[in-house]
C-alpha cells in the first residue's frame, strides 16, 4: 500500500553528512518503493542541494563514487515535489536570481522555492514524517 511520505532534510552536511545522507537515502527508497514523496531541504540542509556541494562530497571518498548523484537524481526525478528554503537559502548567499550555475543542474523543473507554508502545507497532506 503507497503511503504519502515527506521527508525534511535540516540538518547541515558540514555537521553530520551521514544524517544528510540516510536522508537522501530513505527519500530515494520510499521513491523506489512507489510512495508519493515530497522533499523538503531547509536550514544548512540547503547546502546538499550545491552541485560545487556535491563534487566535494563525491571526492572526499566517504561514499562510492557517484552514489551522492544517483540518491539525488532519483530524489529529484521522482518524488512528487521538492521545496527548498528560500530564506535558508538565502542565508548561504544564494536566491532564485543567482541560483543558476551554484545549484544542481535543472533545478528550476523540480524545485520550488518556499518557506514555512510549504512545510506545513506538504507536513499536513503526508502520512509519514521523517526529518533528518
Amino acid at each position: 500500500m503507497s503511503k504519502k511520505f515527506f521527508v525534511k532534510i535540516v540538518t547541515d552536511p558540514e555537521v553530520d553528512l551521514r544524517k544528510c545522507v540516510v536522508g537522501l537515502a530513505c527519500a530515494m527508497q520510499a521513491v523506489k518503493d512507489g510512495h508519493d514523496v515530497s522533499v523538503f531541504f531547509a536550514s544548512n540542509g540547503v547546502r546538499m542541494l550545491k552541485s560545487e556541494y556535491l563534487d566535494e562530497i563525491d571526492r572526499s571518498g566517504e561514499l562510492p563514487q557517484g552514489m551522492i548523484f544517483q540518491m539525488m537524481r532519483t530524489v529529484t526525478d521522482g518524488a512528487s515535489c521538492v521545496y527548498c528554503s528560500t530564506g535558508s537559502m538565502a542565508a548561504i548567499g544564494i536566491t532564485p536570481d543567482n541560483a543558476e550555475g551554484v545549484l544542481i543542474d535543472g533545478f528550476s523543473s523540480w524545485m520550488t522555492w518556499s518557506g514555512p507554508p510549504g512545510v506545513i502545507e506538504l507536513s499536513a497532506a503526508s502520512e509519514v514524517q521523517l526529518v533528518y
